[in-house]
């Protein structure tokens, strides 16, 4: 039987919202839900950045969810108008929209001493029929799950607990190990080095890893960061020796870690 830990999990993030297309708000979650994902074993593989427009989520959540074990969205569930998320997921799945239950009880109680439930913060009660919740303890609005997607919200820390309160709930393989190394190298003076690394790491049945090039310019000089990722670290630690010495053959002085 083969061994689930091997098998590659996959995720996409959809982030929605017309305030990131627009410039007026910079993206956090990227990099904290993939950081996240990687410790539950699960790569995230495409971000998709949505517009507050229901055919486009629509679109969006249908292809995304299809062809990965995981969705996530952040953004579009808070109590006002354009906050669309929970209805284009719901027409998506082609499910009604309800308010639940559970979710209705934790916001009675956070607003108690807050103004009260109005009718639009009621509205962040509202799931797709048929879903569950994410606990929220930041802000008391739940996040929501429902077949493989999670729904959450757009703000980084808030994201963030939501985060927290699904650690360990997912299945996933082993999580990927990334090794790093650096040095004032033009990235364009080493492109077939690293083709030939990768592919010879790979084709020797040693598959699973695979190396990055992340160029910069610093102090008048050009240089780049090498990072070789995949889910076994003795794999990962034995390519990194080998295109460390491949550099150095080549006369590229190289720092462990990255310059």
């Amino acid at each position: 039987m083969a061994d689930p830990s091997e098998r590659i999990w996959t995720a996409a993030l959809a982030v929605i919202g017309d305030e990131i297309l627009s410039g007026r708000t910079q993206d956090r979650n990227v990099a904290q839900v993939a950081a996240w994902l990687n410790v539950q074993g699960i790569r995230l593989v495409e971000v998709r950045v949505v517009a507050d427009w229901e055919e486009a989520i629509v679109e969006a959540v249908n292809q995304l969810r299809a062809r990965n074990d995981y969705l996530f969205t952040t953004g579009g569930i808070g109590p006002t108008h354009d906050d669309i998320t929970v209805d284009a997921i719901a027409a998506a799945l082609g499910v009604g929209v309800v308010h639940h239950p559970e979710a209705m009880a934790v916001l009675e109680r956070y607003y108690a001493t807050r103004g009260g439930l109005t009718e639009a913060r009621a509205r962040m009660a509202r799931v797709p029929e048929g879903a569950g919740l994410i606990v929220n303890k930041v802000s008391g609005a739940p996040g929501i799950r429902i077949d493989n997607i999670f729904i959450m919200a757009g703000v980084p820390h808030i994201t963030a607990g939501m985060l927290d309160a699904l650690t360990g709930t997912l299945e996933g393989g082993r999580p990927v190990v990334s090794r790093s190394i650096g040095g004032w190298i033009a990235e364009s003076e080493v492109a077939d080095l690293l083709r030939a690394c990768e592919k010879q790491w790979n084709d020797e049945g040693r598959g699973g890893v695979a190396i990055g090039s992340y160029p910069f310019f610093r102090e008048g000089r050009v240089g780049a960061n090498f990072v070789v990722r995949g889910p076994d670290a003795a794999l990962v630690d034995a390519c990194l020796a080998d295109l460390a010495e491949r550099l150095g053959a080549a006369g590229y002085g190289v720092t462990a870690g990255g310059v």
